[in-house]
């Protein structure tokens, strides 16, 4: 049974693209938060017992006759609500209120000028101030419950922040979780902690021992195997597991080839001679790539990669003489993304694969200790734990590799050509010191030869790709801003320096919310 806060926010999800961002912003505060799909909203409480519960946003209308709705005893349980868009929304509609299409829509920036004074905002915003926020509605609020009152307004929201101050009920038209809210972090908080009264003092060190206890009591006397991908999520899982339960644990490192250059024999040394965990390393190199030759299809390379990882895995779990648990990186984000709206739980071996499931013939059981986890949490958490800086501050790397950055049939000449460059890349980032300033940077190899002129002779080889964005929440992504000078220099030592291209080119494209690796 796992240990929960005693002090804790329940985000009651309504299918918003940034409800994940919600629950960061609480974290950062300093409280720990769950997001549960409004179809489990009622369960989440029960097991929970929140201080305070969080409505977010949404893509539906309340007006639709199978519109979801928040369980209508929330409203009764004498608990500070915050209700954002779609929330607001479903509040004022499940109070008494009316909801109707609007004549102005906002999508994007505007501009809300406060009208009145509040507990939220206290000490934050002051009457007849403006403040830039992010809206994203084609309905509105009209007429609102009774014992709410209007403490903000903007051109297309009369009612952009409603509350019930008494009963400790706050609504908002905007999102005050994006960063296109510049105050949103603040105004988060000052729901958490100002109006819920709570102290903000929730750490990785409270989760580390946390956890602890609940892998000790899930595991008791059982046997443990973890699948290494060389990544931060599985490697900290490992670590923190091999804490709790020591020679319990044994780890299987599938070493496919299409890593980036040295991190398998990173890999191996840190398990092996840093925190001295049994390890087996199955060198697999060979198996993948004779199995990607001729394949195009980048779905069939993640589907063909997947599903061989597992049966690789599968038949080294069974060499050891089986076990009783199966231990996976699983982050919050997968969770989330695994239940909303369907409600069942996700079984996908998390390597990043994105493919397959656990075969039933396996018969474990899952550990996953970092299922409540964000990405920059896991991160906080190895560096609680001890792992090296270089290794937890690393940029993501999807399991299938450098498959999916070569488009096109995989071989292991390519693979060698990107690593080069993929090194020279990241080279020239961490000299400049920009390294920790970017969420992730790769190179591709394109399915493109270019002529080319070199000296005095003629080539015709690769065209390589370069892709650096920043992300403060793995969701949306954005170009990082090289100067001419940086992108000369690495384009220049790509050329000189990897026999088999002959230009590079620098990709401008920004990503919206989704997946932010390479496709």
């Amino acid at each position: 049974m796992t240990v929960q806060p005693a002090d804790s926010i329940l985000i009651v999800d309504f299918g918003s693209q940034v409800t994940q961002l919600i629950a960061r912003r609480v974290r950062e505060a300093g409280v720990y938060s769950e997001i549960a799909p409004f179809s489990h909203a009622a369960e989440a409480f029960e097991r929970l017992r929140p201080k305070g519960i969080i409505l977010s946003g949404g893509p539906s209308s309340v007006m639709w006759d199978d519109s979801p709705r928040a369980p209508q005893h929330f409203f009764d349980a004498g608990l500070p609500i915050l209700a954002i868009c779609y929330g607001q929304q479903t509040m004022a509609h499940q109070l008494g209120g009316r909801v109707a299409p609007s004549d102005n829509r906002e999508f994007g920036r505007a501009f809300i000028e406060i009208t009145g004074e509040s507990m939220l905002f206290d000490g934050l915003w002051k009457q007849g101030e403006v403040h830039q926020v992010w809206m994203s509605h084609g309905d509105r609020v009209e007429a609102l419950p009774e014992g709410f009152s209007v403490v903000a307004a903007s051109e297309g929201a009369p009612y952009a922040i409603a509350t019930d101050e008494k009963r400790r009920f706050f609504s908002l038209m905007f999102h005050p979780e994006v960063v296109h809210t510049p105050d949103g972090g603040k105004l988060l908080a000052n729901f958490v902690r100002h109006v819920c009264g709570l102290p903000g003092d929730w750490t990785m060190a409270e989760y580390r021992q946390t956890k602890i206890a609940d892998i000790r009591a899930q595991v008791g006397d059982g046997r443990v195997i973890c699948g290494l991908s060389g990544g931060v999520d599985s490697a900290v899982a490992a670590v923190l597991i091999h804490e709790a339960i020591g020679s319990q644990l044994t780890c299987v490192f599938v070493d496919h080839g299409l890593m980036r250059a040295n991190e398998a024999e990173q890999v191996v040394s840190l398990f092996r001679n840093s925190y001295n965990i049994p390890l087996v390393h199955v060198e697999a190199e060979q198996l993948f790539l004779s199995g990607l030759k001729g394949v195009d299809d980048p779905e069939a390379k993640r589907k063909f990669i997947g599903k061989t990882f597992i049966d690789v895995f599968e038949a080294e779990a069974q060499k050891i003489g089986g076990a009783d648990f199966l231990a996976q990186g699983t982050l919050y984000p997968d969770v989330i993304e695994s239940v909303s709206f369907t409600g069942g739980p996700s079984v996908t071996i998390k390597s990043h694969h994105n493919v397959g499931g656990l075969p039933e013939r396996m018969n474990m059981q899952l550990v996953e200790p970092l299922r409540e986890l964000f990405k920059d949490e896991v991160r906080a958490l190895g560096r609680e734990l001890g792992l090296p800086e270089a290794f937890v501050a690393r940029h993501p790397f999807p399991g299938p590799g450098l498959a999916i950055r070569i488009p096109g049939e995989v071989t292991r000449e390519k693979c060698d050509i990107l690593r080069r460059a993929d090194t020279i890349y990241l080279e020239e980032i961490r000299n400049a010191g920009l390294y920790d300033a970017i969420w992730q940077a790769f190179a591709v190899l394109l399915p493109v030869r270019t002529v080319g002129v070199m000296g005095d002779h003629r080539t015709y080889d690769h065209v390589c790709a370069l892709r650096a964005v920043t992300s403060t929440d793995g969701m949306t992504a954005d170009i990082y801003p090289f100067d001419a000078a940086f992108l000369s220099r690495v384009a220049t030592r790509i050329v000189n320096e990897v026999r088999g291209i002959n230009r590079v080119v620098y990709d401008y494209t920004s990503k919206p919310p989704g997946t932010i690796e390479w496709e």
